[in-house]
């Protein structure tokens, strides 16, 4: 099974002009068949309503400890931990006891679904934006024949790293290519600068695996 690589290719305090850059680096190699996701971590019941209003199509999902619904069939365990629409949120808030940070996650949309919205909507939240189904072009002159597998950009909010452990005040965009590791050096990793400089970006900081 492959895997990906990630290059941080643009910083900048600024969220609107993160997602006009990396819609600018994601359009160099959109196809028919791509797609957007957007994820979000909420830390307080004010950011869990707030988000409710500005982004209902999304699904919340409170959290749970590791082991507390062992054994428990999927279809028993809490719907708010399963993961709900805006309009089943608890109304309570004492139902979130215990289930905060709150998960907010939109899967495989059609591109310029949501993107706007939603970095209007982030504020102090971390959280991502994520294009796949992309396709690098060739680079000939680089040795670098194109390439659909692990083709992706990613816009993350308030934090540097893919994890989202790392707050910042600072939104970063990444741009991924297929893993490829000979005698301990990634042959793709100038790919992944030959991409950048495409669109004027550069590479900015070391890669990132999940």
């Amino acid at each position: 099974m492959s895997t990906d690589v990630a290059y941080p290719v643009f910083r900048t305090p600024d969220p609107e002009l993160a997602l006009c850059t990396a819609r600018r680096l994601m359009e160099f190699g959109r196809c028919e068949y791509s797609e957007v996701s957007a994820y979000a971590k909420l830390a307080s019941v004010a950011e869990v309503r707030r988000m409710a209003k500005a982004m209902p199509q999304g699904w919340f999902r409170g959290a749970s400890e590791l082991d507390e619904f062992e054994g428990v069939p999927f279809e028993d365990q809490p719907a708010f931990v399963v993961g709900v629409e805006a309009s089943g949120l608890p109304t309570e808030e004492a139902a979130f006891e215990g289930r905060l940070p709150v998960e907010w996650e939109v899967w495989d949309l059609p591109i310029g679904s949501v993107e706007a919205d939603f970095t209007a909507a982030i504020g102090p939240n971390v959280g991502l934006i994520n294009w796949d189904s992309l396709q690098w072009p060739a680079a000939p002159e680089a040795g670098f024949h194109g390439d659909s597998k692990h083709a992706e950009v990613t816009l993350l909010f308030n934090t540097y790293t893919r994890e989202l452990d790392e707050p910042t005040d600072d939104h970063s965009v990444l741009v991924h290519v297929r893993s490829a590791v000979f005698d301990g050096r990634q042959r793709n990793e100038p790919y992944a600068h030959w991409l950048a400089a495409q669109v004027g970006l550069t590479v900015i900081g070391p890669a990132q695996r999940c």
